[in-house]
Formats: C-alpha cells, sequence, structure tokens
C-alpha cells in the first residue's frame, strides 16, 4: 500500500483542530497556523505527483470500515476533486491569517472549528465510498454551526437554525437515495454506483434526492435564501469559507453523483437545470443591485456566480444531443475552473469587507465613501477583485464564464445571451458598491481616521490576488488536469437516451 497521503490531508488538521481546542487561547493562533500551512504543503503532493493521462482515482485507500453493509473507508481523487482540495488547503491557510488579531472570544475554539472543518471538507472531495461521503458532507454542518452560532451577528441563531435545516433537510434525501442504491446494486462504493443499471423512473426519483441535497448547497434558486442571512450574520472567515468551499461541495456532488448515477434522469431535467440556473444568473444579479450591505451583496454575487458551475453542467446535455463533445467537456471544465475561481475571490470579497467591518464596524455602504483617499492599498486589492468579480480579462473571473458562455452559445443563442447578460450585471453591482465606497471624496469622519492595511492584511489579500491573477493568465494549470477525467465523464454520460 502507497503511503496514505489523502488520509493525511484530512485527519491531519482535523487532530490540529482537537489539539488546538485542548491547548487554549495562548498557543491556539500558532498552533492552528502551523497546522494550516502543513495541511497545505502535505496536499501539494496531490498536485505536483498527479497523472493527467488517465482518468483513474489516484492516490487510493480502501480499508473495511463496517464490512457488514459494505460500507468501506474508500478515498481517491481525480482531476475534478483534486483542485478542490488543494483550494480547500490555500483557504484554510489564509483563514488563519485573517483571524490573527480580530478574534479576542475564545480564539482556540474559533481556529479548531476552522481546522476540523477544513479535514472534512477535504473528506468530502476524497471519499470513494458513498456513505462515507454522506458522513463528512453533513459532519461539515457541525463546524460551521457552532462558526455562525457563537461568532456571528445579531441574528445568528435564526440564521444557523435556517442554514441547518435548509442543508440537512436536502441531505436526508440523499441518504435514502444511497440506501436505495445500495438495496438495488449491493455496494457503496461510488464507481460501483456509477455502472448501477436504473431504468427511467429509478433514475428520476434518484436524481430529485440529489437535486435537494446539492441544490440547496449550492445554493440554486429557489432555494437560495438561507445563504444571504448566513453570510451577514458569520464572522467573516465564516462568510469566506462558506463561499469558497462550502458552496463547490453542491457542484462536486452533481458531478460525482447525479450525472453519471442518473444520466438519462440529467438529460430528461437539462431544460428544467438550465432554466432555474439562468434565473440565478440573470434575476439574483437584479436582487444584487438592490442590496445596502456590502456582504450581503456578495452573497447574492456568489449565487449568480454559481449559476454558471450549474449551467456549464447541465448544458452538456444539449450538446450531447447535437453531437458537439468538444463543446460538452468545454462547458464542464469552464464549471469546475468557475468553482476555483469563485473560490478565491468571493474568499477575498468578504475578507475585504471585513478588513473595513473591523475599522468601523458596519457592513452599510453609506457608511463609507472616499476610502480609497485614507486606504490606498486596499482600495488597490478592493478594485481588483471588484474587477475580478466582474469578469475581468486577465483574472480568474473571466475564465470560467467564457467557457460557459462559449459552451452555451453552441447549444443555443438565447442561453448564451442570457448567461452574457451577468458580466454586465456583474460589472453593475461590483462597480456599483466600489464608486460608493472606495472611490470620491471622503465620506465621513470615520472614513478619514482609517489606517491602511498591515502587514497581515496584505498578506492574506496579496495571497488571493496572486491566486487570482495565476489562473487568469494561465488558466490550463487547472485545466490540464481534469481534461482525462472530464472526457471519461463525458464519454460516461453521452450513453443517455434521448
Amino acid at each position: 500500500m502507497s503511503f496514505p497521503i489523502l488520509s493525511l490531508t484530512i485527519w491531519l488538521p482535523i487532530i490540529a483542530g482537537i489539539v488546538i481546542i485542548v491547548a487554549g487561547n495562548e498557543k491556539s493562533r500558532k498552533l492552528a497556523m502551523g497546522a494550516s500551512v502543513l495541511t497545505f504543503l502535505v496536499s501539494l503532493p496531490l498536485y505536483f505527483g498527479f497523472d493527467a493521462s488517465t482518468a483513474a482515482m489516484q492516490f487510493t485507500e480502501n480499508v473495511a470500515w463496517l464490512p457488514s453493509f459494505d460500507i468501506n473507508y474508500a478515498l481517491g481523487v481525480d482531476g475534478i476533486s483534486m483542485p478542490l482540495i488543494v483550494l480547500t488547503t490555500i483557504i484554510n491557510v489564509i483563514v488563519v491569517i485573517s483571524a490573527w488579531e480580530v478574534i479576542k472570544d475564545r480564539p482556540a475554539v474559533y481556529l479548531g472549528a476552522f481546522s476540523i472543518m477544513t479535514g472534512l471538507m477535504i473528506g468530502v472531495f476524497s471519499a470513494m465510498d458513498a456513505i462515507l461521503f454522506y458522513v463528512f458532507f453533513e459532519a461539515t454542518l457541525i463546524p460551521m454551526f457552532l462558526i455562525i452560532g457563537i461568532w456571528g451577528g445579531p441574528k445568528r441563531v435564526y440564521a444557523t437554525v435556517k442554514f441547518f435545516l435548509y442543508t440537512f433537510l436536502g441531505s436526508v434525501m440523499m441518504l435514502i437515495a444511497l440506501i436505495y442504491m445500495y438495496r438495488e446494486g449491493g455496494s457503496f462504493a461510488v464507481l460501483d454506483l456509477h455502472n448501477l443499471i436504473l431504468n427511467e423512473q429509478q433514475q428520476f426519483w434518484i436524481f430529485l434526492a440529489f437535486l435537494a441535497a446539492f441544490a440547496v448547497k449550492i445554493p440554486m434558486w429557489p432555494v437560495h435564501t438561507w445563504l444571504p442571512d448566513a453570510h451577514v450574520e458569520a464572522p467573516t472567515a465564516g462568510s469566506a469559507v462558506l463561499a469558497a468551499i462550502m458552496l463547490k461541495m453542491g457542484g462536486y456532488g452533481f458531478l460525482r453523483f447525479s450525472l453519471p448515477v442518473a444520466p438519462d434522469a440529467s438529460a430528461g431535467m437539462d431544460t428544467f437545470m438550465i432554466v432555474i440556473s439562468l434565473v440565478a444568473v440573470v434575476y439574483i444579479g437584479f436582487v444584487a443591485l438592490a442590496q445596502r450591505d456590502m456582504k450581503k451583496l456578495i452573497a447574492y454575487s456568489s449565487i449568480s456566480h454559481m449559476g454558471f458551475v450549474t449551467l456549464g453542467i447541465f448544458i452538456a446535455f444539449q450538446l450531447i444531443a447535437k453531437g458537439d463533445m468538444a463543446g460538452v467537456a468545454l462547458g464542464i471544465e469552464g464549471a469546475i475552473i468557475q468553482m476555483i475561481s469563485h473560490g478565491f475571490i468571493s474568499a477575498a470579497m468578504f475578507l475585504c469587507v471585513g478588513v473595513m467591518y473591523d475599522r468601523i464596524h458596519s457592513r452599510e455602504i453609506a457608511d463609507y465613501g472616499g476610502v480609497i483617499n485614507t486606504m490606498p492599498i486596499f482600495a488597490a486589492f478592493m478594485v481588483f477583485f471588484a474587477m475580478a468579480n466582474a469578469g475581468l480579462p486577465g483574472t480568474s473571473g473571466f475564465v470560467g464564464e467564457f467557457m460557459v458562455i462559449l459552451a452555451s452559445f453552441k447549444a443555443n443563442f438565447w442561453i448564451a445571451f442570457l448567461a452574457a447578460l451577468t458580466l454586465i450585471l456583474g460589472a453593475a453591482y461590483t462597480l456599483w458598491m466600489v464608486k460608493r465606497v472606495i472611490m470620491g471624496p471622503i465620506g465621513n469622519d470615520k472614513v478619514a481616521a482609517l489606517t491602511d492595511i498591515n502587514r497581515r492584511e496584505f498578506w492574506m489579500l496579496g495571497l488571493l490576488a496572486f491566486f487570482v491573477l495565476l489562473i487568469g493568465v494561465y488558466p490550463n494549470m487547472i485545466g490540464h488536469v481534469m481534461h482525462a477525467s472530464v472526457e471519461n465523464l463525458v464519454q460516461h454520460i453521452s450513453t443517455a437516451k434521448y
């Protein structure tokens, strides 16, 4: 058996999180930083040692867990899941940097909860047993529940309960579907479920069960209402992780379960999925325009941008019907790159709001104005991230959206036209916020008293800016590792009957 690098990447932050909590507040920050950097370093061989020429699962581990039910501790990654794991470990380092001086109340529990959640999210992306996936998928709710519930805003209890109920109830439907498939095929192994022969009716109900879990997690319209509340009440780092990683678990679930397990149902539901994706892209973009709270604006922006992910995934079936397999791969790869890009950009946007909130203790756009005059370095970062959020070419925000729009154009002009509206809307609500917060004369005495970012904040935002630029100018650093896995998925779902 090869070195269990995936187990190490999962359990190192989980165990470290427990140690951080036990060690107490005085040592918590240094322990959390050490654990986050070490987890990131441990995850690097997953990228640099990855064989991009094969679609087979790599770095696999398989140990019997509950053998009487054929439930195994089975791990593995491919070109779809591996980039999401590396993204998770990078965001974990940035979260620790962001909380270093800000969190005064029980920092050990705060940082420990984030560390544990990092390991659980990596487990979601690497689980190759359906029950193990479900356990990790559900377990991520617990630390986020505590983070929002303890360190959140005035309405944190309402937001936390709403977040938990929405996501938990959807996941219960997924568990029922997994148990049903086990009864049909006698295995919980994810790859066995991909090859399970199901009739169209069975696929339809299984697809709906997965949709209940993954649509809420992304979240898709109309089950998106928990997200703005959770973001507004969550502490800054909580919002960053929620947007950067937890939302991606929904998109990943569609790619790992919905499409390969129920390809016929996915094909039959493609129009429905495309329509509600476009509603998220267009309608939620207009909703973002009406916001006066910066966090709520960015939260709605996240829903709109994640609509591109589901659009890229389900436009595939329109293109399969046309025989355009290159377009299918383009859409799915665009969706994956959009997930990675949005992870960096959304985290950066929320952290920028956090930098200002730490100084003025307000998220209201009206309470700012002319920040560029007192915080020029910070203003440069925020304008850059705002441009990336609007899809400026040369940034990562452009790449995924452009690929999805191009794939949509191959399928249907009007779908592409509606999807492209987000470039206009994204620029409108993002620049509207930047104009009123950053530009112009100094708005009030509080803004006049602001001091520019310190070294810690510079490194936090600088790291995110580096990755946003890197993916923007060299998207193939992600693209080349996912080609074989995406082509294998396309080949699998193209057997769907139309």
